[in-house]
């Protein structure tokens, strides 16, 4: 039996909002260019969640799941993606990148 990969709402939010704000402070000249942006981040969890490469959370941050994948989108821009994990069955839970607050947690 294969991998079994739900996204939670929250993480969907997330990925909206992020579309948004990629294009309202003209990261990207293109809305296009964003959503494809934000198409790798879900491409990167499709083909990497079942992958031995996830850490375990540390305590601070275990609210969003107690395990995470780095996503490294540029040099200037990682993802950390949360999830929770049961046999073959994964719950992507939260994202963040290193410019959020929450960031310095994952050192």
């Amino acid at each position: 039996m294969g991998e079994i990969i739900v996204y939670s709402d929250e993480f969907h939010e997330s990925i909206e909002n992020l579309i948004r704000i990629l294009y309202v402070k003209e990261y990207f000249g293109f809305e296009i260019d964003c959503q494809l942006y934000a198409e790798k981040i879900y491409d990167f969890v499709d083909y990497n969640i079942h992958k031995p490469i996830g850490r375990n959370t540390p305590e601070a941050l275990q609210k969003f799941g107690k395990i995470f994948i780095k996503y490294k989108a540029n040099h200037r821009t990682s993802w950390f993606i949360f999830y929770d994990q049961k046999d073959n069955q994964f719950l992507i839970n939260h994202i963040i990148n290193n410019h959020s607050q929450e960031f310095p947690e994952l050192m």
